[in-house]
């Protein structure tokens, strides 16, 4: 199977975890992308769902595919949200916000009940760190931030590379109006240091660091679809 198909496989699996009546959050990314086309079809055959968008770019594939949403404001609890991740480490941790959308699905992820992550078996690692984790700052004061992230970096003891994320000449925009550093540290070995030193950084939005948030992983590979559950929440 394609990287499309492992992909298309893991979302069908995580449909089945969707019931009738739901409130619904939905990701962002290629594979979410494939979930929202899989719901769409449930829904034309009579599944009720109201649906919470993580992005303005899945918001737009739920209206052209006719899948009903609302929002976090009218609906402030979700019973489940179904999302890709870019990495998935030990107990769950997660590299999220290569799609650029990690603040929306931060918050939609910490509303609800349950979060399910879909992914193609190339996204499981034994440590987190491979692929660099992004970070969502304001417009005022980068440089500050930069440098800021650079020393809480160095007192933990780790290399950071980092770049601010681009669209063609220009920085490339979160939906939210803020800007993304894409900072390679190597292996993290403790995520739970960085993630706090990060969030103690002023210039910091949030960064794609999501430890404690999910509770089951549905992963597709050549063989099959294979389960992983979090044993701590």
């Amino acid at each position: 199977m394609d990287a499309r198909t492992l992909k298309i496989e893991a979302a069908r699996a995580a449909l089945e975890h969707v019931e009738d009546g739901m409130k619904l959050g939905i990701g962002t990314g290629s594979t979410a992308e494939e979930f929202v086309r899989l719901l769409a079809v449930r829904v034309g055959q009579g599944l009720k769902v109201i649906g919470v968008p993580t992005s303005e770019r899945t918001a737009a594939l739920c209206h052209e595919l006719s899948v009903p949403l609302s929002t976090l404001d009218d609906h402030p609890r979700l019973d489940l949200v179904v999302d890709g991740a870019d990495e998935i480490g030990p107990e769950l941790s997660l590299i999220k916000g290569g799609g650029g959308a990690l603040l929306r699905e931060k918050i939609v992820a910490a509303a609800s009940r349950r979060m399910i992550v879909i992914a193609d078996a190339s996204k499981v690692v034994a440590e987190l760190g491979a692929f660099p984790l992004p970070i969502e700052v304001n417009r005022f004061g980068l440089r500050a931030t930069e440098a800021a992230i650079d020393d809480t970096s160095a007192a933990l003891g780790l290399n950071c590379e980092r770049r601010l994320r681009m669209t063609g000449s220009e920085p490339f925009v979160t939906d939210g109006g803020h800007l993304i550093i894409d900072a390679s540290f190597g292996r993290i070995r403790d995520a739970r240091a960085l993630s706090d030193a990060l969030h103690a950084v002023p210039g910091v939005v949030e960064h794609g660091l999501f430890l404690g948030l999910a509770d089951l992983a549905i992963v597709a590979a050549q063989s099959g679809i294979e389960t992983i559950t979090a044993t701590r929440r």
